[in-house]
């Protein structure tokens, strides 16, 4: 399956970064396509890029899901991430070969289940990205699953950041501490940032906060 979805040219003309946007299910690339607006004066040279997620929801009309969530297997986002991630990747290796970029130059921006693609995908790519920004979501972990066996397949340690709603009813802000907590585990760099008042969005100083994390990263790489 062939991902696409809405595209933002670098400010400056010439791509030397790639921003990715992962959406959050039964949403679709258009949703967070225009953040990359809101950051082009930080990152004038980042192209950005929001594809739209492989399947049709299962509880949306019109949104798409990078996997099912019926709740009923405890097990599902842990099968949902596995099979939602070749697709993925080979999406992030294409645009990257498109923009003639070396893999360091990637930096990916989940909202919800895009948070749980991101992480899962970022930490598994031979060359670690940038930086991983995670909005409203989660770190997924096999249900019964030997840490030491998940802490074998991390072949990269990025910066991440993640930023939670203090009101999320959807993904409660506690799955940002199980998240950091999980991620300092497995030795990677990891910030986050408590939006008060929030709840399952962003909010301009959740867009703030990850703006400058990726503008920071990515200076550090050049």
């Amino acid at each position: 399956m062939q991902l696409d979805g809405p595209r933002l040219e670098p400010k400056s003309g010439k791509a030397k970064q790639l921003v990715v946007f992962l959406h959050g299910y039964g949403a679709d690339g258009n949703d967070l396509i225009d953040i990359g607006g809101v950051w082009q004066n930080l990152l004038p040279d980042a192209a950005f890029v929001s594809p739209h997620a492989p399947r049709p929801c299962g509880q949306a009309p019109v949104g798409r899901e990078w996997f099912p969530l019926t709740f009923r297997d405890p097990n599902e986002r842990w099968i949902g991430v596995n099979a939602a991630a070749p697709a993925l990747n080979g999406f992030l290796d294409a645009e990257l070969e498109r923009l003639e970029l070396p893999p360091e130059a990637l930096a990916l921006v989940g909202f919800s289940q895009g948070t749980m693609m991101s992480l899962h995908v970022g930490l598994r790519r031979p060359v670690a990205p940038a930086a991983i920004v995670g909005y409203s979501g989660m770190l997924v972990l096999p249900e019964d699953g030997d840490p030491e066996a998940f802490a074998a397949e991390i072949k990269s340690r990025p910066p991440v950041l993640l930023v939670h709603g203090d009101q999320d009813q959807l993904i409660p802000v506690q799955a940002l501490m199980h998240a950091a907590q999980a991620l300092a585990t497995l030795e990677v760099p990891t910030q986050w940032h408590i939006s008060q008042g929030v709840g399952h969005g962003i909010d301009q100083e959740g867009l703030r906060h990850g703006g400058e994390f990726l503008a920071r990263h990515f200076a550090a790489r050049k």
